[in-house]
């Protein structure tokens, strides 16, 4: 059957994996969707006693008044939910951790598309309690990484190979988008872009445009098919182009402090000295105080976006603060408590505090551009509605497929040509420099997973010699395979080689000890494995690398064993002569 798959053609072959990556990403999403619902009933209806609005896409209703019988537990539940989540991540798959997202995107690019199989399920039950606690993040990061993880399994196991492994990989990530958000032309094309900060992976849309579509059927034939924050119908007026330029310089400069706090906060919470189990529970009892003064920010905030988009401004808690303040403020708190959330070790993701910060944006500009023309301006949903999308447009440098995501997620067609502008502008003014996702490289070139297509001639003539070798990192034979583990952990390897005597005696793998409590490398390694010499080329190590599923290879002189060079250190030494031929063209 594996064979059978690998061999048909491209089209052929990416319907049905495309086709079974939807179905699990249908699936997947509503488990997450009903798991965040029902972690929100036990936290906020239960313990606070806090009505919670939603969007009109997912029950909720255009009529609401918000309450909390027990306002001053907020603090204790987030920063409750904070410690769950601090324990499930870092006890189970520490990877889980963060927006997900980047996971995934750093999977594709630096790891031949591995993810754990058990990734998946710890992120699903972290990232509900993260959100349904009141932290403040997202939903598309875990089902981008929890669909992606399905895909990098199902290529496993459907004998592909590791190129169709990251294609899987960058399918799941647009399928799993685009099923929670009920976008799946956008989720199709955002799996293709957000890889790159100016660049398409061209081969992942196709797969994407089946995965979506099947995985958005399944999801919204139960949540509803009705846009997540209804339908904006209202016609499009010419008149607001230049507002909507404004609106978008605007986001695209905020968007690069959104970056910035965001792990400016994350390099903070590094340098705490205290075990990663309790930094969640510090960013979430941070969070939780803002929250007395600010409950908008709490949880994804899509019901508040919904009113925000409504202009239904009497129904903020602004405590007597006039409401042209609460907007101004809300977009910078937001950031605030979503760095601290998602930065501090919870599980969340940053597309849906994006769409917050940015409605809220749009808010208040709205509200400004009403007072100066209001016969232009006579409602402020079309700035809501183009804030949401110019903003995170920037900060995810994924502006197309966010332009078609926000359009399904509101029914605005109408709004296209305000929402190219403004969303260019913003693009234009937060440069490729910043983005929300740090694993992103530029374009296909700079990418590891692309370097057997643009980089072969530079590899031909870089040789082993020149590169860093690593004369420390292996398992001797009579190692015992406690020590062999903790070699792999602190070298973030799932493989050794193995050495006695100085010779090369094969490799010992993590799956094969990880569960044995006591016993030496020399009964659990494989003999034999391949290797390279000082004269090879690095071309020769890139291709064992990509052969043996590894990031390093040996490196064997005269029957000597010499050390190991890895991925990194091709990629280094690869940027290094890059430069050296920059500079001699710039002279």
């Amino acid at each position: 059957m594996n064979l059978k798959l690998s061999s048909l053609p491209y089209f052929q072959r990416w319907f049905v994996v495309g086709a079974i990556i939807g179905v699990f990403a249908g699936l997947g999403s509503l488990a997450f969707f009903f798991a965040i619902r029902l972690f929100e009933i036990i936290f906020f209806t239960h313990i606070v006693g806090m009505s919670i609005p939603h969007p009109l896409g997912e029950g909720g209703s255009a009529v609401y008044h918000f309450y909390a019988l027990r306002y001053y537990l907020i603090p204790i539940v987030v920063a409750t939910g904070g410690l769950i989540t601090g324990f499930i991540v870092y006890t189970f798959d520490p990877s889980s951790e963060g927006h997900g997202t980047d996971a995934a995107i750093r999977a594709f690019h630096y790891n031949h598309g591995k993810i754990k199989r058990r990734t998946p399920l710890v992120k699903t039950i972290a990232s509900a309690v993260t959100i349904g606690s009141g932290g403040s993040a997202g939903r598309e990061g875990p089902t981008a990484l929890i669909a992606a993880g399905i895909g990098s399994f199902l290529a496993d196991i459907l004998g592909l190979s590791p190129k169709d492994r990251r294609i899987a990989v960058a399918v799941g990530i647009g399928a799993g988008i685009g099923t929670i958000f009920k976008a799946p032309i956008g989720g199709s094309i955002l799996g293709a872009e957000i890889l790159y900060r100016r660049d398409f992976e061209s081969e992942v849309i196709f797969p994407s445009l089946v995965a979506s579509s099947i995985g958005y059927s399944i999801f919204a034939s139960v949540v509803g098919f009705e846009p997540i924050f209804g339908y904006y119908l209202a016609p499009f007026n010419v008149m607001r182009l230049p507002f909507y330029a404004v609106l978008g310089l605007v986001a695209g400069l905020l968007s690069i402090l959104y970056i910035r706090t965001f792990y400016g906060v994350k390099n903070m919470f590094k340098k705490f000295h205290i075990p990663n189990h309790y930094k969640p529970m510090i960013g979430g009892a941070i969070v939780g105080i803002i929250a007395l003064m600010f409950p908008e920010i709490l949880g994804t905030g899509y019901g508040w976006v919904e009113i925000l988009e409504l202009g239904k401004f009497n129904e903020l808690v602004t405590f007597g603060v006039p409401i042209l303040i609460i907007l101004i403020l809300l977009p910078f708190v937001k950031i605030i408590v979503t760095s601290f959330t998602v930065s501090s070790g919870g599980s969340g993701g940053v597309f849906a505090p994006g769409i917050f910060i940015g409605a809220s944006l749009g808010a208040f500009f709205g509200v400004l551009f009403h007072m100066v023309s209001p016969t232009i301006v006579p409602v402020v949903a079309p700035f809501v509605i183009i804030g949401m999308l110019s903003f995170f447009g920037a900060a995810g440098k994924a502006p197309l497929a966010v332009i078609l995501m926000v359009v399904e997620m509101t029914g605005s067609l109408q709004l296209l040509p305000g929402a190219m502008l403004a969303v260019s502008i913003a693009y234009i003014a937060s440069g490729t420099k910043y983005s929300i996702y740090e694993s992103q490289v530029e374009q296909r070139r700079d990418s590891p997973a692309n370097m057997g297509e643009y980089h072969t001639p530079m590899l031909l003539e870089m040789k082993v010699s020149s590169l860093k070798i690593i004369d420390n990192v292996y398992a001797d034979l009579y190692y015992t395979i406690y020590r062999a583990d903790n070699i792999m952990k602190e070298n973030d390897l799932l493989s050794l080689p193995v050495v006695y005597h100085e010779k090369l005696m094969g490799a010992v793998y993590l799956y094969d000890i990880v569960n044995r409590s006591y016993g030496y490398v020399k009964d659990y390694y494989k003999p034999g494995i391949s290797y390279v010499k000082l004269d090879n080329s690095a071309e020769n190590a890139w291709e064992l690398m990509m052969k043996n599923r590894t990031k390093w290879c040996a490196v064997v002189d005269n029957g000597k064993f010499m050390g190991i060079i890895t991925l990194e250190s091709i990629l280094d030494k690869y940027e290094e002569n890059v430069k050296i031929i920059n500079m001699g063209d710039s002279n």
